[in-house]
């Protein structure tokens, strides 16, 4: 069967004419214990995250780290597969890594997407420190106010710090399943696929 149809969807912008972008924040993110710490990026998040935002038709993908040696590190990976043999024998990997972009800090992201937007952070834990929506809520904000843009914000580690969730526009609602005991502990390549999944 032809994949003429499945290119064409995942190619250009989104096919309802939204903007989107996402951002997988390294720093600032807390650790088990609450401690404010910057985790590692890792090859599966660049990859995975990179092929479903690219199905979807986001715009833009962020890597969110201040460690210079982590952005050196995504951007050898990133160079690996949009260049040489590595682009020639997977040329549908390149597809989607060719909207990857390294970035210290959130404003640097916001700077570079340059355009209105609406800054959307994500949590899997039930918070009161901005303006929280919900997936229909902010699904329907962003088909009738379209002068926006959408940046969907996930954070590594144990979650977004409260103090960065604060500098946000609003904090989507946390994915809720069936689990009779309310497990939430996804990974974060899990969280951008469900988000998007309801949103897009």
């Amino acid at each position: 069967m032809s994949n003429t149809k499945t290119e064409a969807a995942i190619t250009g912008p989104h096919k309802e004419g939204l903007s989107v972008a996402i951002g997988l924040v390294h720093w600032p993110v807390l650790d088990r214990d609450g401690n404010t710490v910057c985790t590692n990026i890792t090859n599966f998040d660049i990859h995975d995250i990179a092929r479903v935002a690219r199905a979807y038709g986001v715009e833009q993908y962020y890597l969110i780290c201040k460690s210079r040696e982590q952005l050196m590190f995504a951007d050898r990976i990133l160079d690996h597969w949009r260049t040489g043999y590595a682009h020639r024998f997977n040329p549908m990997r390149n597809k989607a890594l060719e909207r990857v972009k390294s970035v210290e800090t959130l404003d640097v992201a916001l700077q570079d997407w340059n355009r209105p937007t609406r800054v959307v952070a994500t949590a899997a834990r039930d918070l009161d420190v901005t303006k929280n929506i919900s997936f229909q809520g902010l699904k329907s904000e962003m088909r009738e106010n379209r002068t926006k843009s959408t940046l969907l914000l996930f954070g590594t580690g144990f979650g977004l710090t409260n103090q960065f969730l604060h500098g946000c526009d609003y904090l989507l609602e946390p994915i809720q399943g069936g689990s009779d005991d309310d497990y939430r502990h996804l990974s974060v390549r899990s969280a951008v696929s469900i988000c998007l999944d309801r949103l897009l």
